[in-house]
């Protein structure tokens, strides 16, 4: 069976894509002040937010190893729980993630793809931007005297 991008749904097993994100973000742990959201997230908390944001997986052989969750804001598409199994990257599942959330983006009319990478987690940064995004911002959590995450930009691109 190939490799199969989808937009995630209810019914969904949902608990498997808590799993999925709670894996691939588990590298964060002591690493990053405050502690991820992925720790307070719930497979309901899943399920509203397909209601509302659009979820989208990739399976490979019918596993989920990837997934995005693309938020519409007022003038960009936010682009959040960006993760793609271990064993599986460096194989373009985050750039066709990306490229999905840029068409998605020009559908809903909107110019910009935006998302936030944690200040410690330079690898994830220097990705992003290997990616075509560029910084727009530095942003504190809630109760922190310092920048915890910086806003990442990127232009939707028109198709010629």
């Amino acid at each position: 069976v190939p490799v199969r991008l989808f937009q995630i749904k209810a019914p969904y097993d949902w608990p498997a894509l808590l799993r999925l994100i709670q894996t691939e973000f588990a590298y964060m742990d002591g690493r990053i002040d405050p502690p991820s959201s992925m720790h307070r997230l719930t497979a309901e908390a899943l399920e509203r937010q397909s209601e509302t944001a659009e979820i989208w997986g990739i399976e490979d052989r019918s596993i989920l190893v990837a997934c995005i969750v693309l938020t519409p804001t007022a003038d960009a598409l936010y682009l959040g729980k960006l993760a793609v199994a271990a064993n599986l990257r460096g194989r373009g599942l985050a750039r066709r993630l990306i490229t999905l959330a840029e068409r998605r983006a020009l559908a809903l009319g909107l110019p910009w793809l935006e998302l936030q990478a944690r200040i410690e987690l330079v690898a994830n940064q220097t990705a992003f931007a290997a990616l075509g995004f560029a910084k727009t911002a530095e942003t504190a959590h809630e109760g922190y005297d310092r920048p915890t995450s910086i806003t990442m930009c990127r232009p939707v691109k028109r198709p010629l």
